[in-house]
């Protein structure tokens, strides 16, 4: 289901009338630096939650030896 060329001619030229030629370069560098921040917040939320596994399974480790 990907987009034809036709398509995307389409879609550019819907967004040049909507913002217009002198607003695009700001859309683009504002869609850039969401896109850096999701990926930054995502990275962050994967390394705190290994963060997390790792200490339940080295309690989980130091229970098992207890036990022995």
């Amino acid at each position: 289901m990907g987009l034809s060329t036709s398509e995307i001619i389409i879609i550019a030229i819907v967004i040049l009338v909507l913002f217009g030629a002198k607003r695009i370069p700001d859309l683009a560098r504002s869609l850039g630096r969401a896109s850096y921040e999701f990926k930054k917040a995502k990275e962050d939320l994967v390394n705190d939650a290994k963060a997390v596994t790792d200490a339940a399974e080295k309690e989980a480790g130091k229970e098992a030896e207890e036990k022995k």
